[in-house]
């Protein structure tokens, strides 16, 4: 084993059709060592036993989902078994909205791998079945509205740079209301009660990422005072959730469209973490739409 960098086991899992082998494929092209289709029972022995050229063996990638039976004990039991040889584990669930699921799998044609007598029976099956499983997850990602180049910079993101002292990850994304709220969140914010600039003519076709709709948002004492209330409160959250154990963290910010609002907000509580030394990530859900 390398000695210099701390073996780090993410464990790939989800829904089929979410997305699982593009991940393992993004992870494999960043040095990770990709084992598929592996009994969960076998994770530990993997890590700890696995021959590889020097160096490699620090980072394994493995995916295990219903083809192998995983479930929430089994998973369970191997995380365990890896904290106490004192391996890092990630376990990374891949998720996305029935409807997307659906359309992938009459796109490519290929049978859903759960048991069902139509195509959609077969999905509900299987994400009742990934309920308990997706409870252990610490990076869930939805990829209902990800391209795989999107699905890779999340990935690049969360994976790129596994340092021996792991750091909370905080990902801020804005959305609309209107289209849904996020699948995955951990924290959320409605910024609906600010003056809505998709009612100036002149500032609808512009998003959050403008000067002027910023300068337009920001004009309202309201929204200086919601930052600084909720800029407050993360800066006490965030040292509790990672002395706990919680290395990832998505915070979501809403309002009608997605386009306003939420991203100059998004943006601004981005800001104010980055300036605080968290690593973050911003994304805008609905901004193009």
């Amino acid at each position: 084993m390398n000695q210099d960098t701390p073996t780090h086991v993410t464990i790939i899992t989800g829904l089929s059709g979410a997305g699982r082998s593009q991940a393992a494929k993004i992870l494999e092209d960043i040095g990770y060592f990709v084992v598929d289709n592996l009994p969960t029972w076998m994770i530990s022995d993997l890590a700890t036993t696995v021959g590889v050229a020097e160096g490699v063996r620090s980072r394994i990638a493995v995916v295990t989902d219903t083809r192998t039976g995983v479930n929430k004990t089994d998973l369970d039991s191997a995380l365990i078994d890896l904290h106490r040889d004192g391996i890092r584990t990630t376990v990374l669930f891949l998720d996305a909205e029935d409807q997307v699921l659906l359309q992938r799998f009459e796109e490519s044609r290929r049978p859903h791998p759960s048991e069902g007598t139509s195509l959609g029976e077969a999905i509900a099956s299987e994400r009742v079945a990934f309920e308990s499983v997706r409870e252990l997850a610490d990076v869930i990602i939805d990829t209902s509205d990800l391209n795989v180049h999107q699905l890779r910079d999340r990935l690049h993101q969360a994976f790129l740079d596994v340092s021996s002292e792991p750091r909370m990850r905080v990902d801020v994304t804005s959305f609309g209301f209107k289209r849904g709220t996020p699948r995955v969140v951990d924290l959320m914010f409605d910024v609906r009660f600010l003056p809505n600039p998709h009612w100036i003519p002149e500032l609808r076709l512009r998003t959050g990422l403008d000067a002027e709709v910023r300068d337009y948002v920001f004009q309202h004492v309201e929204a200086g005072e919601f930052l600084a209330k909720a800029t407050d409160m993360l800066d006490f959250l965030l040292p509790h959730y990672e002395a706990e154990g919680k290395s990832y963290l998505t915070i979501a910010v809403g309002c009608t469209g997605g386009r306003h609002r939420s991203v100059a907000l998004a943006e601004a509580i981005s800001a104010h973490l980055v300036d605080s030394g968290v690593d973050t990530a911003v994304h805008h859900r609905d901004i193009a739409r």
